[in-house]
């Protein structure tokens, strides 16, 4: 039934893939030259100390990772009928998740290699909530498996 707290997990993970769109990934500041580095979903901008563009590079593929995302988490809200499918869905979307966070790591670990920078940035709450989202999606998965072994243990006894 759509009331189940797998239900509010679910819905949590598309709040958080939707914030993860609409907020900046990581952020790179080199105080020497103030120059800034900063990804979102949709774009990789560098930024000169005076606030101008310098060069900018779409990233659309991190924000279709994350709105497949959360769209897979919606369609796997109303897929309550059949606990298995429910599962194989989070299970996907877990893959998509993970997938996402190695896109957002290769992309600024090859930015710092490509500016020899000394720190290696600092990651924002896009980052993070896709992360959140992650642990919402594995504790859906937690109470639909735990759903799914309280049908079965009730069929055992008739």
């Amino acid at each position: 039934m759509i009331q189940r707290i797998q239900t509010i997990f679910l819905f949590l993970v598309v709040v958080c893939m939707g914030a993860s769109i609409s907020s900046p990934y990581w952020l790179q500041a080199q105080e020497a030259s103030g120059e800034t580095w900063e990804l979102t979903a949709f774009m990789m901008t560098h930024m000169d100390a005076a606030g101008e563009t310098l060069d900018s590079s779409s990233t659309w593929y991190m924000a279709t990772l994350a709105s497949f995302s959360g769209l897979l988490a919606l369609i796997s809200i109303f897929q309550y009928k059949n606990r298995t499918r429910q599962m194989m869905f989070n299970m996907i979307n877990s893959l998509i998740m993970v997938g996402l966070v190695v896109v957002v790591f290769l992309t600024t670990n090859g930015v710092n290699s490509e500016i020899n920078a000394v720190e290696s940035g600092s990651y924002q709450a896009g980052f993070w909530v896709i992360l959140a989202a992650m642990v919402f999606n594995m504790l859906a998965n937690r109470f639909i498996r735990k759903d799914e072994a309280l049908v079965r243990s009730v069929d055992r006894i008739r």
